[in-house]
């Protein structure tokens, strides 16, 4: 590391803002109909990863029942500045889901950290 890059990372910038970001975990357990086999259950959650995994202030991801062909369980993180602003964002995401994914919500789940 050069001098001149180590002395400005010992001065740090009084004059930014200090940005706590909110965590915000929502989780949804699935219950899946007529999928014969893993390819099919996939198939029904493609929009999942395709749609909301490519937001910025989100990360998707099954987290549960990966084996099960009868059920799915998925969690989505959000990033936002606020624990009011990534709860709207969540809410969003949720209604967004519901529309999107042919399967009933059997359950949801919802913390703000």
């Amino acid at each position: 590391m050069s001098e001149a890059l180590r002395k400005l990372l010992n001065q740090g910038n009084p004059q930014q803002p200090v940005i706590t970001p909110h965590v915000g975990v929502l989780t949804l357990h699935f219950q899946l109909y007529a999928c014969e086999d893993l390819k099919a259950k996939r198939k029904a959650f493609t929009a999942m990863k395709a749609v909301w995994g490519k937001e910025p202030d989100l990360a998707v991801a099954e987290t549960a029942d990966h084996d099960a062909l009868d059920c799915a369980t998925w969690t989505i993180a959000a990033l936002g500045e606020s624990s009011q602003q990534i709860s709207q964002r969540l809410d969003q995401v949720e209604k967004a889901i519901q529309e999107r994914i042919d399967a009933a919500i059997l359950d949801v789940h919802r913390e703000i950290l």
